[in-house]
């Protein structure tokens, strides 16, 4: 309780100094943890030499942002803090040492958090020009959701054309990702994994040629039908528990199972003894440690993604459009499970 109250104190005083004539921006603030978000005026922080001042457009909402906002993300932040991992948004200000961006470019951002205000600054690495014919409502949907899918399949997975790929959570914004990609890119068939029937009806509208409702029959008997008995070439996972292993034991020979989450609460063991058998590999995929070890691989994923959306190959969907007043809706929408496809956050 000291704790929150002087987290509340500071940001009181912020609040007074953006009154007292500081100029400052509207954000949304995570004050305690696994508690409502408070929406507050902060004074807009001076910019280094390296960095750039983004004026938000629209802040994608991912279920890490809600995972730190309880205190049960990897990566722990302490409060008060501001979530928001990626943003598309008009570049406002530069640093003295900026050269790839100019005032009035429109740019995606990625950074751990902070997107989830009306501005945010960002080293000018973390930015990419957004083409003119893609909307910013389309680019916010890009880093995160669509730059994994790149990762998933291309880097980790190794898809090729003509391969069959089952993705499941296969109606939420990274799943509807991988169909897009792998149909309209890679070329690949997609069979779609979801836990109800209007989910997986929607992902056959986004290009999976099958689509099977898990809570419903047996994932393993319905892919090994769909396949002929011969089982898929990849799986990209997000659910975990017995969705993984019925995911796992559906691959053909040498397939390849790529672990993106665990939307459903476990965490699966692995029986080593599957991928002895019909020697598949399993793997995981972590977007953001990509910006730390590699992140000219990072990078390349974010601009493959953005030249597929100004070629009109892949088609973001956004499920839900919320104002930065509804933040706390918008958290509830996805913990219960009402989203599907990528919901934003406006800040317009």
């Amino acid at each position: 309780m000291a704790a929150a109250a002087a987290a509340a104190r500071r940001i009181s005083t912020l609040g007074l100094a953006t009154l007292r004539g500081a100029r400052g921006y509207r954000a949304a603030l995570c004050t305690e943890l696994a508690k409502p978000l408070l929406l507050q005026d902060l004074p807009a922080p001076p910019l280094q030499p390296h960095q750039v001042r983004v004026g938000v457009h629209y802040c994608g909402l991912n279920f890490a942002d809600i995972l730190a906002c309880q205190g049960l993300y990897q990566d722990k932040h302490t409060p008060p803090f501001t979530p928001g991992m990626e943003f598309s948004g008009t570049v406002m200000e530069t640093g003295e040492n900026v050269s790839a961006v100019k005032e009035g470019y429109r740019v995606i951002g990625v950074t751990g958090t902070k997107a989830m205000a009306a501005e945010c600054v960002v080293d000018e690495k973390m930015l990419w020009q957004i083409p003119d014919s893609v909307s910013h409502e389309d680019a916010a949907v890009l880093p995160i959701a669509y730059g994994t899918a790149w990762l998933a399949l291309c880097r980790r997975a190794r898809l090729q054309p003509g391969e069959t790929v089952l993705v499941t959570a296969a109606a939420g914004a990274t799943g509807l990702a991988i169909i897009d990609l792998a149909v309209n890119v890679f070329q690949a068939k997609v069979i779609a994994a979801a836990g109800s029937d209007p989910k997986c009806k929607l992902a056959l509208t986004r290009g999976a040629s099958h689509g099977v409702n898990y809570s419903q029959g047996s994932l393993r008997e319905e892919v090994k039908a769909l396949t002929g008995g011969r089982g898929v070439d990849v799986a990209i996972e997000a659910v975990g528990g017995d969705v993984f292993k019925a995911a796992l034991q559906s691959l053909a020979w040498e397939g390849r199972i790529v672990v993106m989450g665990f939307a459903g609460g476990k965490i699966p063991s692995i029986p080593a003894n599957l991928l002895l058998l019909k020697n598949v590999s399993a793997m995981g995929v972590y977007c953001s440690r990509y910006q730390q070890e590699d992140f000219p691989l990072f990078s390349s994923a974010i601009s493959s993604v953005l030249q597929y959306c100004q070629e009109g190959k892949i088609h973001p969907h956004i499920g839900a459009v919320f104002k930065l007043e509804e933040v706390n809706e918008a958290f509830n929408h996805v913990l219960q499970r009402k989203s599907t496809g990528k919901v934003i956050i406006s800040m317009k």
